[in-house]
């Protein structure tokens, strides 16, 4: 399974982190994001509202970074703050 985890305003609405089997048809980065937005509607709020960053262990990934179920995946909102 794939652990996700979430950062901002993500974190606080979908919980820090979740395991998930990923399906087949999910093999890219935004694939799995594309497969978020239609699973659950406040991931897809957040995710049309700002640039959301994405980390295919530990390492910043674009959409075409493809990814498996053994990996660490992060969605990171835009942070703010000082």
């Amino acid at each position: 399974m794939a652990t996700l985890t979430f950062f901002g305003k993500l974190a606080d609405v979908m919980g820090r982190e979740r395991s998930l089997a990923l399906p087949q048809a999910v093999s890219t980065a935004g694939a799995l994001k594309d497969y978020l937005c239609a699973q659950d509607s406040v991931f897809a709020e957040v995710s049309a509202q700002s640039a959301l960053r994405i980390a295919v262990n530990d390492v910043l990934a674009d959409d075409a970074v493809a990814i498996r179920d053994e990996d660490e995946i992060a969605f990171m909102p835009p942070f703010s703050g000082g």
